[in-house]
């Protein structure tokens, strides 16, 4: 299909059949009503805005694709293609700067892709992939898409859902679209850290919504050096069991065990320094970043009426492939 009958698809999926679709890019709801949320849309644009300059973007970009492949269990592109191919609509909820959505439809070519993000970084995403015909951008709230019900195929939700007003409600949003026979839900959840950590980085999130963003950068390039300097040490320790601050015991690099357990002091050689101030930043500066635990996470998809097709569990998150229950509703 070109992009004229990919357009004329995307309007069928839409509640609003009269919306403007602008080339690749519809506008729907531009602002939250919630503070918290508004202020979250607010420091991703900056974020985006910024990062969106950086030379280190290809390595982030392809460190994050491959990462993807991980946490829901496709292993390879290959495969993640293959598992594309049945999938006649593809949904990609919180795109950021589109790259993740633009690679989805190069492996899906015949297949409508659609990125949607609350910020403004999907300006900047329309304008960058807007000779990929069969990819559309959003700007809108992925708690409240405007598509029919059983609409997507495939919906994607990675690194996001954490980030709006109501997780729960946003994931109830994200079945609610996606097909109930053989559509799949992709979601990717922050995992609560030990004590010390959680108290601190809640703390952090209050003070950090008085600051200016300028402020920010400058607290996440510190971070980022603390990171840095602690990881040049390359000490380690055996630390015990502490049940009661959840605090693993084990050997420990220094400057995981200080990020693990107290303070998110991200540093990644590899990936760079921008991307490591960027990680940094859009880690304390949202207002809505939830954490979860393994059972809080099962129970939000139980509740929806969702089975695991796959499930992920690292450090940082929980993260998994979802479908509906093939038993009837009683």
């Amino acid at each position: 299909m070109n992009r004229a009958k990919f357009s004329e698809y995307l309007r069928d999926l839409l509640e609003d059949k009269d919306i403007d679709i602008n080339h690749n890019l519809v506008l729907t709801k531009g602002f939250s009503e919630h503070t918290n949320q508004e202020h979250t849309n607010n420091v991703f644009s900056e974020k985006w805005e910024i990062y969106g300059e950086s030379d280190e973007q290809e390595k982030a970009f392809k460190f994050q694709c491959d990462w993807y492949l991980k946490l829901y269990g496709f292993d390879t592109e290959q495969n993640l293609s293959n598992f594309l191919k049945s999938k006649k609509v593809i949904f990609d909820a919180g795109c950021g700067l589109g790259y993740k959505a633009a690679w989805l439809a190069k492996l899906a070519p015949d297949s409508l892709v659609i990125g949607m993000d609350f910020s403004d970084s999907t300006y900047q995403a329309a304008k960058t992939y807007g000779d990929v015909e069969n990819l559309f951008f959003i700007k809108g709230d992925i708690a409240q898409t405007g598509f029919c019900n059983n609409s997507v195929d495939f919906s994607s939700c990675d690194q996001v859902i954490m980030h709006t007003e109501d997780p729960e409600a946003t994931f109830g949003e994200l079945a609610r679209i996606t097909e109930n026979e053989n559509g799949e839900l992709a979601c990717y959840f922050y995992a609560k850290k030990a004590l010390p950590r959680e108290l601190l980085d809640d703390y952090f999130r209050i003070q950090c919504k008085e600051m200016e963003n300028y402020e920010l950068w400058e607290m996440s390039k510190q971070l980022t050096e603390l990171g840095k300097n602690l990881s040049a040490l390359s000490a380690n320790f055996d630390c015990p069991d502490i049940p009661a601050l959840g605090i693993k015991g084990g050997s420990y690099d220094i400057q995981r065990f200080i990020y693990w357990n107290f303070l998110k002091c991200f540093w990644n050689q590899d990936l760079g320094q921008e991307t490591s101030v960027a990680t940094n930043f859009d880690w304390y500066s949202p207002s809505n970043a939830r954490r979860f635990s393994e059972l809080e996470v099962k129970s939000i998809v139980d509740k929806n009426r969702m089975s695991e097709i796959f499930f992920h569990v690292e450090e940082a998150c929980f993260s998994g492939r979802f479908k509906h229950h093939s038993d009837p509703v009683l």
